[in-house]
This record gives C-alpha cells, structure tokens and sequence, in this order.
C-alpha cells in the first residue's frame, strides 16, 4: 500500500517557529512532526510514500531523502492551497491502489492505523475513515460523520453545533481506494474557498461506496505554539531518558531534569537548571544560570543569562 502526506501548509498559527521553516517541519524532540507520520507509515508496512510540498519548502525534500533513504519517494509541488480534495487530485497520478492519506500534524497511536487497514480489508471499504468523539461545540471546526451499522451514511463539513449529525468528527486519516479519487473531478469549490475531501466522499457514498471508520481513543494535533509544546512532552516522555545532552557542551554546575533532549554542537553555561520536558535544536548557545522547563529551543537560539522560562517556544517573537 502506498502513503500519502499532505505537508504543504505554511502553518501561520505556529510563528515564531514557522516564519523559518514549514509546518511539516517543525521540531517534535529531535525530528520534525513530518517525520513523525512518516514513523507511523512505516511501522504499518507501508514504504512507498507520496508527499504534497509547497514550493517554498527547500528543506523537506533532502532532508526526507537523507533521514530515511530506505523508503521510496514521491514528492508533488502544490503550489496554490486549495484544500485536501486539490491536494489529492495532484497526487491521484502517482497512485496504483489502495492508499493511506495522512495530514502531516495529525497523530494517532501505530495501533490505530493498523486496526484501521485491518478493517478496510475486512469490510472490502472504498473508504475507511480515522474517527473520534468530540464535544458538539466544536462540530464547526472539523467534519462531522452520520453514523449507522458501522457505515459511514453522511459527512458534514464544519457544520454548527444544532446542525451537526452527531459528535463524532472525522479526522485528517484515511484509507482510501482509487474509488474515491473518481470522484475528485465533481468536487465544487467550496464557500470557504477550497475543494473539501468531504465532499468527495460524500460523492462516494452517493454512488453507493461502502464508507466505513475506526474510532481512535486519542491523536495529538499539531495547530498552535502550545501543542508544539504537548507534541514535545509526549514524545519525550515516551523517549524514557535524558536524550542526547552527551553531545552538549555542559558547564560546571549544570543540572538536566529530565526528560531532557539536547542536540549537537548546543554549549551550555554554568549553574542552569533544564527541565523536565525540554527539547533544544542544534547550533543553540544556553547563557549561565538559565532555568527552562517545559520549553523548545529552536536552532541556533541564543539565550540570555539569567532567563527564566516555563511553557514557551524560544526565540519569543511576534508578540508570543
């Protein structure tokens, strides 16, 4: 089975860290969140993977090439934004069969992916939906599935709270037959401006595709500077270590509360106090007797002596 990435995105709502770099790459202790997807493909047996770039990304493409060369790329331009169904239409040439299609900030446990082609198979699916529970109030943020017998009967796009088919929200996961991609021609622009996956596979199951989903207890979205933050102290709670502050230059009284994950060429002052959940990229300078806890660093940052800082992204730029 082949994968599909969507890391096109310029990710606004997470400066300072995208003002140099994608939102697909923004550092989740010690690889960028794209990367994160990628593990999750991977770990489920998939190793040809499709990516959506936008043009202005340099970055992503050497480093995917670079990180895991094992794997077979394909990497797509999308140089205007305009939505998950235009995304997919430019990838549709690449594909040969079934397909995992993945945002490149949504997170869900391997496991979840794994039921999630098991029962694609098992159902014979056009379409198998990532699902989960949420409360109504926030039904116009995301689409909303009617849901019967286990099969997928309608999808609402950010529909209000009173006009929402029920609490449960479809997810930026799927696996997709090329079913689904018959029916990207007939997508309309919407009134938001983009060409919505949702309305693809409504169109689908119009024509009678077998629709079907997999609700996940849980997934970590990356939109905003606080879930960057979460991203972090998930995965680095889940490292069980200290990381790699060994490649750090470390002054004399210096103490890491872990966990704690420091990059190459990063020289740290005396007397600081870093920890717990702290991720610090490579080329950064930590002045003395700074205290972090809770934070990114982002690469070659320099922090002033005597910071003292809890729940943040450094450098703090654009009025964060």
């Amino acid at each position: 089975m082949q994968g599909v990435i969507l890391a096109a995105g310029k990710g606004k709502r997470l400066h300072p860290i995208t003002t140099q770099r994608s939102k697909a790459m923004a550092p989740v202790a010690g690889k960028p969140i794209v990367e994160r997807v990628v593990d999750l493909l991977v770990d489920n047996g998939i190793r040809e993977i499709i990516v959506l770039v936008s043009p202005d990304d340099q970055e992503i493409v050497p480093y995917l090439q670079r990180a895991r060369p094992e794997l077979t790329w394909r990497f797509v331009v999308q140089g205007e934004r305009l939505g998950m169904a235009h995304a997919l239409g430019l990838a549709a040439p690449l594909l040969r069969e079934d397909f995992v299609l993945s945002a490149c900030d949504n997170l869900t446990p391997a496991a979840h992916i794994a039921t999630l082609l098991a029962t694609h198979q098992q159902q014979r699916a056009q379409a198998t939906l990532s699902l989960m529970e949420i409360d109504i109030a926030h039904s116009a943020s995301t689409g909303i599935i009617e849901w019967q017998d286990g099969w997928v009967k309608r999808i609402v796009e950010k529909p209000k709270p009173s006009e929402a088919p029920s609490n449960i929200s479809s997810l930026p996961l799927y696996v997709f037959s090329s079913m689904l991609l018959e029916q990207l021609p007939s997508v309309r622009l919407s009134p938001r401006g983009e060409y919505e996956l949702q309305e693809a596979i409504q169109l689908l199951i119009d024509q009678g595709g077998r629709v079907t989903g997999v609700l996940t207890p849980e997934r970590i979205q990356l939109t905003n500077v606080a879930d960057l933050l979460a991203l972090n102290r998930h995965y680095l709670a889940n490292n069980g270590s200290a990381g790699s502050h060994s490649l750090a230059r470390l002054a004399t009284r210096t103490r890491l509360i872990p966990p704690v994950q420091i990059e190459a060429d990063v020289t740290i002052g005396p007397d600081c106090v870093l920890g717990p959940h702290v991720y610090i990229e490579p080329g950064c300078r930590i002045g003395a007797r700074v205290r972090l806890a809770d934070a990114v660093v982002l690469r070659q940052t320099v922090v002033a002596d005597e910071t003292e800082a809890t729940g943040v992204v450094l450098p703090l730029t654009n009025g964060l």
